[in-house]
C-alpha cells in the first residue's frame, strides 16, 4: 500500500488537475546499532512513502546532545520533495521510526522546562516545510530547536537551495 496522501487544497496538496509538491527538510538521527545502515534505509524509506529525495548531506558523526551516552551519533539531512500535508508528514516519518524499530520518543516536562533525551534506532525530525510556520501541541515547524544543534545545521546548510 502506498503510505502517499493526497493532501487538499489549502496550500497542503492538489489544485484542480496539478499536483503541488512542497519542499521539505528533514534531519535524521542515529546512535544504536550499524548506523549507517540506518540512515540508509531511513532515506530509503523516506523516498519511497514520502516522496523524492531532492539533495543528501553527507553523513554527520556527533557527540550526544541534550544527555549522556557511550554511542555517537551518526546524523544527515535530506530534502524532499511530497504531497503530505504537514501533519499527514509526521505521521509518516513516526510510522518509519517505528517500523526501523524506534519503541521510545524523547518525553517533555512542562513543568521543569526539561527534555528526557535517550539512545535511537533512528530520529526522523521535520526541520522546514516550504516556508510554513505551524504551532501545534504535536508539530511545530521550524523545528524549535533545530538553530541550537550543529548536527542539525551543518547538514542542512550543506543542501539548503
Amino acid at each position: 500500500m502506498d503510505n502517499r496522501q493526497q493532501a487538499t487544497d489549502n496550500g497542503q496538496g492538489t489544485k484542480g488537475n496539478s499536483t503541488i509538491l512542497h519542499t521539505v527538510y528533514l534531519s535524521l538521527g542515529t546512535n544504536l546499532g550499524d548506523k549507517e545502515h540506518n540512515l540508509v534505509s531511513a532515506i530509503t524509506e523516506i523516498e519511497r512513502r514520502i516522496g523524492p529525495i531532492r539533495a543528501q548531506s553527507a553523513f554527520l558523526a556527533t557527540e550526544p546532545w541534550g544527555f549522556e551516552s557511550p554511542n555517537t551519533f551518526l546524523n544527515a539531512a535530506i530534502r524532499v520533495e511530497t504531497e503530505l500535508s504537514p501533519h499527514a508528514l509526521l505521521k509518516v516519518t513516526q510510522q518509519i521510526e517505528r517500523d526501523m524499530g524506534r519503541t521510545q520518543k524523547s518525553t517533555v516536562n512542562s513543568q521543569l522546562s526539561t527534555v528526557n533525551y535517550h539512545d535511537r534506532i533512528i530520529d526522523i525530525d521535520i526541520l522546514l516545510y516550504d516556508d510554513l510556520q505551524i504551532h501545534t501541541k504535536k508539530l511545530t515547524i521550524p523545528h524549535p530547536h533545530m538553530y541550537e544543534r550543529d548536527f542539525v545545521l551543518i547538514p542542512l546548510k550543506e543542501i539548503m537551495k
